[in-house]
Formats: C-alpha cells, structure tokens, sequence
C-alpha cells in the first residue's frame, strides 16, 4: 500500500494558515487528494485528514462544503469526525447527504440530531436505507407530517408498536399517509384493521386496489443486454365466461365450483367467476392475479361474496406468483373481515375504472 503523497502532506502542513479563501482552497483541494488516496490510506493516515477537513468545515460558507458531504456520504471508509461535523451541520443541505447515505453515522448520532436539529435534518434522516425502531420512534416524536409520510414509504423503516399505532393514528387525518401505510408489508393486521375503520371509502379504495410491494423471488438466470424477453401473451377468457355464465344459470357457480377452480389452476375460469360474481370487467379482475395486486384479490373476492376459505386457496395457487407469506395473509384476513359487503363491491368497481384508465393509458402510449 503506497504511503501519503508528498503533495497530501504539504497541504495538511499548511491547512491552518491565512484566511477564509485560502482555507476554502485548502478544503478542495485535501478534499480531492483525499478521494484519490483514499483505497490505499491506512487508519492513521484518514484520521489525519479528519482533524484537518473536521476544522475547516466551520471556517468556510456553507456551500463550499455541500459537494465534500455528497461525495464522502458514499465512502465506506470516510473519516468520521469530518462526517459527524457534515451531519451536525445547521445547514440541511450540508448535512442532507450524509444523513440520507453515511454509514459512518453511529445511531447515538442520529437520535440526537433528531431531538436537536430542524425538519429537513429528520426528512433526510427519514430517507436512510434502513431505520431501527428507536429511531423512527424519536422522528415521529420530532417530525411534522412530511416525516410521518416518509416513513410510512421507506420500506427499510422498523417500526415499533407503538411507532405503527401513532402512524395509523395520524393517518385519520392525513389520505397520503393513509394509502402510504396501507401498503407497507409489515403493517400488523390488527392495526391494518384500525387503518381500515379510519379511513375514507375512497382512501380504501385507492390504497387496496393500488401495487403494492411484494417479495419476489431472485430470477434463475439474469437477462443480458440485447436479449429477447417474451411478452407474455394475451388471454382468451371467451371459454371461460361462456362456462360461468351457464354455471350461473344453473345455480352451479357457487363457492365450492370457485374454490375447484381454483385448485385446479383453472384462473381463466377463476377470473370470470369473480368479475361474473362481483358484477365487474373481466379486463379489470385480471390484473388482480399479479403478484404486487393481493389487496385488490381480497376485495374482488369479498365483493363476490366467496368464502374465506375460498380466497385463500385462490390467494396461495396463484401462477407465477411468490407464496404468500404468513404477515401477508394476516393482512388479507384483516381486509376480507373488516370490509362490508357493500363497501367491497363499491370498490372493486371503483378500481375497475382506474385498473381500466391505466391500462388504456398505456395502451395509448404504446410504440405503435
């Protein structure tokens, strides 16, 4: 490993002399020597470019330090005094980069720059990749809605359950929040029950009918630049919905014929069952099957008027679709319990019309 260059040396030297444009000149240019040296600097070496870069972040305007806290906000090995000076700063866009990005913040940092700094500090800090339950608990304590609804949509957020009580409380009175919270993965189901009793139907209706996040399963092979992928090609439910329809004349097409279908994986026919059932498009139900569409499954199930058992099987023999994961299921659950009936059909055809809006919008935008 190369030692300290000679030219790093002299300007650490001669960081501390002159005034405000010369420590502004000393800053970058330690600064670019520093990032061209730092794979091949050892600890003492970093740690005396940290005692340098630390002083003169308070000697020099705010703006000559933004690029300094971009660029070390990345680095695994940035000197830490230098990134809790950046972290501590008054200025938010100082300070931003590291609090989004920094490894090198310790959680002790964190917790007290949020009881001590302003709402752009805890929006940043909000933004972190993940976020353990004591610090999302002081930034609710601290944070205005902005850092509620910023949370709620970082998925690497823990919350604790005292932490999710207080998002769903704020959600009352706040339809981002609400939709925001709604769609987390790890929202509890009792507490998704609440959610669901708070909000407006058509809060409900956006937010259940919605994507969501799912957990997906790694591919077997990743796709190559330049390879063709297969679009996957349309379905015919012509069969299918001349098939219910007799059913249904009948009297044939209850909750035992759905829940064959669906274990027989016959999805064509469970579509038109549901759309038949619910009184809405077969074009709207269909999409329903994707993966990131579950909520949207539950409520197109309730509307018609299938049977929790029922819509489990359908939930779990879904094509190409990941299992669903036991928090998943309690949430569906909590939605299939909580909605009246008619309150899920309401929304299904609500749904109906955006699902439907959305897909002829990109339809319309299609290449030709």
């Amino acid at each position: 490993m190369p030692a300290v260059s000679p030219d790093l040396r002299a300007e650490l030297n001669g960081a501390e002399k002159d005034g405000p444009e010369h420590d502004k000149k000393i800053l970058g240019q330690v600064t670019n020597l520093f990032l061209s040296n730092v794979d091949h600097l050892n600890e003492s070496q970093i740690a005396a470019v940290d005692g340098v870069l630390a002083q003169l972040i308070g000697r020099v305007e705010a703006a000559t330090v933004i690029d300094l806290s971009e660029s070390l906000s990345t680095l695994d090995r940035a000197p830490r005094q230098t990134i809790r000076s950046l972290a501590f700063h008054d200025d938010p866009l100082v300070a931003g980069p590291v609090l989004r990005k920094s490894v090198c913040l310790s959680d002790n940092d964190l917790l007290e720059i949020a009881k001590t700094r302003g709402q752009q500090h805890l929006l940043a800090i909000s933004d972190r990749k993940t976020l353990n339950e004591a610090l999302t608990d002081a930034l609710m304590r601290y944070g205005d809605v902005n850092v509620s609804n910023a949370l709620a949509r970082n998925a690497g957020a823990k919350f604790s359950e005292c932490g999710y009580a207080t998002l769903v409380g704020r959600a009352e009175r706040d339809e981002s929040l609400a939709e925001k919270l709604g769609l987390r993965l790890d929202l509890p189901g009792n507490l998704l029950r609440e959610l669901l009793g708070k909000v407006a139907d058509v809060v409900l209706a956006r937010f259940l009918t919605a994507p969501r996040p799912v957990v997906r399963q790694k591919a077997s092979a990743p796709v190559t630049a330049g390879q063709n992928v297969a679009r996957p090609r349309a379905i015919d439910y012509t069969q299918a919905q001349s098939d219910t329809v007799a059913l249904n004349r009948t009297g044939k097409l209850n909750d035992s014929m759905v829940n064959r279908f669906a274990v027989r994986g016959e999805y064509t026919h469970v579509v038109a069952a549901l759309a038949l059932k619910a009184d809405a498009k077969v074009e709207a139900i269909a999409p329903l099957l994707e993966a990131d569409r579950m909520y949207g499954l539950i409520v197109a199930c309730k509307a018609a008027c299938v049977s929790w058992s029922t819509t489990t099987m359908i939930v779990r023999n879904r094509p190409n679709c990941p299992p669903a994961t036991q928090r998943e299921l309690d949430q569906c659950v909590a939605i299939y319990e909580s909605l009246l009936l008619s309150v899920a059909q309401w929304t299904i055809r609500f749904g109906s019309d955006r699902i439907l809006a959305k897909k002829n919008e990109r339809a319309a935008n299609a290449p030709a």
